[in-house]
C-alpha cells in the first residue's frame, strides 16, 4: 500500500469575493449535500472555503499517486461537485469521489482534514492506493 498526501489553503475573504460575484457559477464546485450541509453553518464562506481546499488536496494527492503517468482524467473533465466531502454525524469528514474520478481510480473514500484559524481554511488529504 502507498499513500500519498496533498495539502492546500484558501483565503477566506477572497474566497467569498469570489463566490459573492454576480453571474459566478463558483458554487457549482459543491455538490446538493455539501450546498445543503453549508447552509446550516454560522459562516456558510467560510465553511466552504475549508471544502474547497479538501478537494484541491485531493486533487494533489491523487495526483502524485500517479507521478511520472498521464493523468488519468483531462483537468477539463474533472466535475469538481464529484469531489465530495462528506460529513458524519460528528463533522469528520471523508472525500467520497464520484463520477469520473471513482470510475477510473476505482479509490472510494480518502482521508481528509480541514482546519481554519482567522482568514484561513486549510486541509490536509491522504490518500492510500495499492
Amino acid at each position: 500500500m502507498s499513500s500519498f498526501v496533498g495539502i492546500d489553503i484558501v483565503h477566506i475573504p477572497t474566497f467569498a469575493e469570489q463566490l459573492a460575484l454576480s453571474g459566478s457559477r463558483f458554487a457549482d464546485v459543491f455538490s446538493p449535500r455539501e450546498l445543503r450541509v453549508a447552509g446550516t453553518k454560522p459562516n456558510r464562506e467560510e465553511h466552504l472555503a475549508g471544502r474547497w481546499a479538501a478537494k484541491e488536496a485531493f486533487i494533489k494527492a491523487w495526483s502524485q499517486a500517479y507521478y511520472g503517468r498521464p493523468p488519468l482524467v483531462e483537468p477539463d473533465r474533472v466535475d469538481w461537485a464529484e469531489i465530495e466531502v462528506v460529513p458524519d454525524r460528528w463533522g469528520r469528514t471523508l472525500i467520497m469521489p464520484r463520477g469520473v474520478i471513482l470510475e477510473t481510480s476505482g479509490i472510494e473514500e480518502v482521508q481528509v482534514s480541514v482546519s481554519h484559524d482567522g482568514d484561513y481554511a486549510t486541509a490536509v488529504c491522504i490518500l492510500e492506493r495499492p
